[in-house]
């Protein structure tokens, strides 16, 4: 399958890209991976209000603009290649999921525009004991109310979850599992903030005891894979966009340092590790396009997804790991920028599931 985008998605593409590069330079990425909100407000209204990210992949219906997987994808690469510090993975991409994918029509009128203009974060807590989105790990109850529902349990790794403003949570009620729309102020709701490895995205773990929720569609029937595919696609997007930035650097690096009066990028041993970065990164863009498509097409994509993210997870942190050795090690200090980056690579590997098990959900979902 050959890949190519047209004149308007270029222009997109080179748009979000001065954007980014404008807002989003190493300085800026310091000062708010080191701020307890983690992203910058006015910056946010901008990128969800002038240039319309917040709503890019929701329908025009819902205030959104119509666009796909595809374009979304474009954004996220874009964001990920400058390290973008906002919660729009969390809110724009997880939450606006769960609830188009999930909510009725009032509902997806109601809170998607809200989400798209960027006046309201959400953020979407599924995972438990494990890092992948499963049935199986969820266990937060859900019991029926006046009036709604009352959570009891417990969510970990929630991105902006001590940020946002409404939480879509997944729980588990006779009927099976559901989404629940929860508000950030509601009784027995308890936000932690995490300490995680990349301080440039903010995680929280939520506590819910006899906390009031509002039940996203109909009662037992989350789509929770139709979500988890649709996150996954744009995850690795993001992944892929920072894993590009890193060969850059590293390549940069070699043609400018020096060693026995030659440049290091002159020797035969350092074009073949940056050749096997390249063909990494370059078999991450070609799975992340693939998935894409496939999602925008509407074809079943959960095969897909999990190929993308387990090839995007692995060029990223190879990128990231060689990035650090052809500095010389000084990539990973405090005054190098690399680090930054490195660590985004490292936590986004097991985010949401590793590359191992999301080969063998591909493989699941091939029936093989």
């Amino acid at each position: 399958m050959a890949f190519s985008f047209s004149e308007e998605q270029d222009q997109f593409r080179e748009m979000v890209a001065r954007f980014m590069a404008d807002k989003s330079p190493p300085t800026a990425v310091r000062r708010l991976m080191e701020s307890d909100d983690g992203f910058d407000a006015g910056v946010w209204r901008q990128l969800c209000g002038e240039l319309g990210l917040g709503g890019l992949h929701l329908p025009e219906a819902y205030g959104g603009s119509g666009f796909g997987p595809v374009e979304l994808g474009i954004a996220l690469e874009e964001q990920g290649r400058a390290l973008l510090c906002a919660p729009f993975l969390s809110s724009a991409v997880m939450a606006g999921y769960a609830i188009l994918l999930a909510g009725n029509e009032e509902q997806k009128g109601t809170l998607l525009p809200k989400i798209a203009d960027g006046t309201v974060l959400a953020a979407f807590g599924v995972s438990e004991a494990g890092a992948m989105w499963t049935a199986d790990d969820i266990q937060t109850r859900a019991r029926p109310a006046e009036g709604g529902f009352m959570l009891d349990g417990v969510k970990r790794f929630v991105v902006n979850g001590m940020q946002a403003d409404i939480l879509v949570v997944a729980a588990r009620s006779d009927k099976g599992v559901s989404f629940f729309q929860v508000e950030a102020g509601a009784s027995g709701l308890e936000r932690t903030a995490a300490a995680p490895m990349d301080p440039t995205r903010k995680m929280a773990d939520l506590a819910f005891r006899g906390t009031p929720a509002t039940l996203l569609g109909d009662e037992g029937a989350a789509p929770l894979e139709d979500v988890t595919d649709a996150v996954l696609v744009a995850f690795a997007h993001e992944m892929m966009g920072g894993a590009q930035a890193l060969l850059n650097a590293t390549l940069d690096y070699a043609r400018l340092r020096v060693q026995f009066g030659r440049a290091i990028g002159s020797f035969q041993a350092i074009k073949h590790r940056c050749t096997d970065v390249f063909l990494s990164v370059e078999l991450a863009r070609a799975t992340a396009y693939l998935a894409a498509q496939i999602l925008a097409g509407g074809e079943p994509a959960t095969a897909a997804a999990s190929m993308a993210k387990a090839a995007a997870s692995e060029a990223y942190l190879q990128a990231a790991k060689e990035a650090i050795q052809f500095h010389g090690g000084i990539g990973f200090t405090w005054e190098n920028d690399t680090h930054l980056w490195f660590k985004r690579a490292k936590s986004s590997e097991v985010f949401l599931g590793t590359p191992s098990q999301h080969r063998e959900r591909m493989l699941q979902a091939m029936g093989i």
